[in-house]
């Protein structure tokens, strides 16, 4: 069975920095593309980051790009979300996903998901 676990999350003042983790168990990841999506109170889940396992290429949201790092360590099947100078807009629940092949900003497209971390950026 395929578990997405996540963890990291955390209250945070703006302009500090918080790292996400997303274990991965219960097949092989190595065709998948893995990504972080968010989603705010109201609003709609949104794409944040992608990597592959293979090859490790990544993908970024124009809000996040310059700011968050996705990396993965394959050795422990763990992706990585690495959130710098953060804004109190960044505050929302953090998901884990992975689809198998390329990787898509759709949310509806992913077929493993993880149960969220919430991260909050205080003004």
């Amino acid at each position: 069975q395929v578990q997405l676990v996540e963890s990291g999350g955390g209250l945070v003042q703006a302009g500090g920095s918080l790292r996400l983790s997303c274990a991965a168990s219960g097949r092989t990841f190595s065709r998948y593309a893995m990504a972080w999506f968010r989603q705010a109170p109201g609003k709609e889940r949104e794409w944040v980051a992608a990597i592959y396992w293979s090859g490790g290429s990544t993908y970024y949201a124009d809000s996040v790009k310059g700011r968050f790092t996705i990396s993965r360590d394959n050795a422990k099947i763990t992706v990585y979300l690495q959130m710098n100078s953060l804004k109190p807009t960044d505050t929302a629940v953090y998901y884990c996903a992975a689809k198998k092949d390329y990787y898509s900003g759709a949310a509806s497209s992913y077929d493993y998901w993880g149960q969220g971390t919430q991260v909050t950026v205080s003004s």
